[in-house]
Order: C-alpha cells, then structure tokens, then sequence
C-alpha cells in the first residue's frame, strides 16, 4: 500500500491538511503519516523524516506565508530546503503554500487554502500512479486554489 506524508505548521492558520486528508481519504485508501511542525522552516526536515523513517512515497508540504517582508523570505527558504529533500531523498514532494496576500479577506485566503490542499492532494494520488498520469493535463493552465487558467490559444 502506497503511503502519502503531510507535512503542515501550527504557524497556519487554516487547517490545510484537514482539507488533503479528507481529499485522499475520498479517492484512495492510500496511507496517510502527518507530521506537524511550528513553521516553514521546519517543513523540510519533516517531509524527509515522513519519506526515510516513515516510508511515504510522496509528502504534501503545508504552509502559509504571512504578509511581511520576513514572512516571504521564510517561504523562500523553506522552498529551497524542500527542493534539498526532494533531490535527497528522489522523492516528490509537493509545495503547497498559502501567501496572505494572494486575497484581500480572510475568507478568500480560506477558500484558497482548501482548494489549494484538496488539489494538491489529488496530484500527489496522481503522481503515485506513475509519471505519465498529469501528462494529459499539460499545458492546460490549471491552477490549485484559484480557478483554472485554460490553454493560450491562437488562431
């Protein structure tokens, strides 16, 4: 049984892994690890603790950017120590940040954080049925926590 690790921080302030728990408990009987830490930093050491000590396959990484400079710059950060793990470890890992900014309500930031969770959560079920399963959706502009983009189209 293949098994999916969900990495989020308490420094959130949406429960985003409620949110791509219940997405995979939906479509799959994958096995779910999830490991809760205080912030962005703290993501990196989490998903390949998930993917070495706890066997996952795949990790979702949570987390919500607040809206200062220093908040953008820990993102920043903990993306590059997320890309690290992936390529220590040869295994994905999934990046799904909230930016406060992105919305001007809290209830948009809300909506954006669950489609965003539930989304993810479906690529990373995707992702563990091979490498060609995303391919028919290449180049069609789809976007996780906001309506899809659509193909550029020409004449």
């Amino acid at each position: 049984m293949k098994k999916i690790g969900i990495a989020d921080t308490t420094f959130a302030r949406v429960d985003m892994a409620k949110f791509a728990i219940d997405a995979i408990k939906k479509k799959s009987d994958a096995g779910i690890e999830r490991y809760t830490v205080p912030g962005f930093k703290d993501l990196p050491v989490a998903c390949k603790k998930l993917i070495e000590e706890n066997k996952c396959d795949i990790v979702i990484a949570l987390g919500m950017a607040g809206r200062m400079p220093i908040d953008k710059q820990c993102a920043h950060e903990a993306s590059l120590g997320l890309q690290q793990a992936q390529l220590a470890t040869n295994k994905h890992i999934l990046e799904v940040f909230v930016h406060m900014g992105e919305a001007k309500t809290e209830k948009e930031i809300y909506n954006i954080a669950k489609s965003r969770a539930e989304k993810h959560a479906l690529n990373a079920l995707a992702l563990l049925k091979g490498k060609a399963e995303l391919t028919k959706y290449a180049g069609m502009g789809r976007r996780q926590g906001k309506e899809d983009e659509g193909p550029i189209k020409t004449k």
